[in-house]
């Protein structure tokens, strides 16, 4: 096993490579989440630092296994499927479509699903398993403020956004989230919570953002061509 391959099955399984280091006989990838994975030249392979144990069982079985809590793994190519969430701009709803559909990918979009019967949740569940990596689209669409405090008024993505990013958290990882948001005068984040992965856009939603949204779907494993970028 050469060190292009090992890096291919590791970040197909959510693993984010930092830095190859050329080490006697081989070279040393160092991945983001603190493994280590020295890869010498006749073939042989040894895991050091963290995750040793889960290193040693990707590296020995096929690329699909699953890997990092609340994430599901891919082999490189196997899967071009992304979930889509927006509200109600149609100008950016359009435009991340078919940025995304040049790029060989296809987006899953909730209410263009069947339901078959089932609640929204159960309809995300179902769906959100075929995907590695779920993209969301917060626009100005409604105006709050807290009670009695009308100065405090300001923009904020619909609520079936907010939901359905709270859902996607939970069953992809922050990782693999990304959360495209319009930088409106006055718009609130959909959440505070700290890690995730915001990439703010203004009128070109296609031109501010798409560079920073492949590198990081590269890194979930997609294979996307960056000529298309």
């Amino acid at each position: 096993m050469d060190k292009d391959q090992v890096n291919d099955i590791l970040s197909a399984n959510g693993f984010v490579l930092d830095e190859e280091r050329d080490i006697q006989y081989g070279v040393q990838l160092r991945y983001n989440n603190g493994s280590v994975v020295n890869v010498f030249d006749k073939g042989t392979v040894t895991p050091q630092g963290k995750d040793v144990g889960e290193v040693k069982e990707l590296l020995g079985k096929a690329p699909a296994k699953k890997a990092t809590s609340g994430s599901q793994a891919i082999a490189p190519g196997s899967n071009n499927r992304v979930f889509v969430v927006y509200g109600h701009e149609p100008q950016c709803r359009a435009s991340l479509d078919a940025m995304l559909r040049r790029w060989g990918l296809e987006p899953l979009i909730l209410d263009q699903l069947p339901s078959e019967g089932q609640t929204i949740i159960e309809k995300l569940e179902k769906h959100t398993a075929e995907c590695q990596f779920a993209v969301v689209l917060a626009t100005p669409d409604d105006l709050g403020h807290r009670v009695d405090h009308p100065d405090e008024q300001a923009f904020r993505a619909r609520q079936n956004v907010v939901l359905e990013l709270g859902m996607l958290l939970s069953k992809l990882g922050r990782s693999r989230v990304a959360i495209l948001l319009h930088q409106h005068e006055n718009m609130e984040r959909p959440s505070d919570i700290q890690g995730l992965l915001y990439i703010p856009f203004k009128d070109n939603l296609e031109k501010d953002t798409g560079l920073l949204l492949a590198k990081e779907m590269a890194h979930a494993g997609y294979q996307i061509d960056v000529a298309k970028v």
